[in-house]
């Protein structure tokens, strides 16, 4: 009430400090209430083990707001979505749009793995007859 009776900035910090512990102590009151339920559900779906792990994920690692910030050629940070779309969008049309190459050869490519030519039809039809009857290939 002094705030309306003396509206000097001492009395408005000290408003806006009382407003500030209000919100904390509610929000935190609200925070214990959510985990409560959120504990109480979760002891009620224990038959689904996969949305058991998810709901004791959820409990332990709470809410954590996500910032995207991004730096330009120049330093400076920037936050605008719009501004960052932008920044990746020149980013990867430079990297992936080269121009001034004309000199692209095929190179031959090497591997690990030896040549192996390809089986004969008459090696195809000896590994089939060498298959046993009602047996699937392989180990098992």
């Amino acid at each position: 009430m002094q705030w309306l009776q003396n509206p000097n900035q001492s009395n408005v910090d000290n408003l806006n400090n009382v407003r500030y512990e209000a919100s904390k102590h509610l929000r935190g009151k609200k925070r214990r209430n959510i985990r409560k339920l959120k504990l109480k559900n979760l002891k009620l779906t224990v038959k689904n083990i996969r949305d058991l792990y998810r709901g004791i994920s959820d409990f332990k690692y709470d809410y954590q707001p996500r910032t995207n910030i991004a730096k330009d050629e120049k330093g400076d940070l920037f936050t605008d979505c719009h501004i960052i779309l932008g920044m990746w969008k020149k980013h990867f049309s430079q990297l992936l749009n080269v121009h001034g190459v004309s000199d692209v050869r095929q190179t031959d490519i090497h591997t690990a793995e030896p040549l192996v030519p390809q089986p004969s039809t008459f090696e195809v039809e000896m590994a089939i007859e060498k298959l046993k009857r009602h047996r699937s290939p392989g180990i098992d």
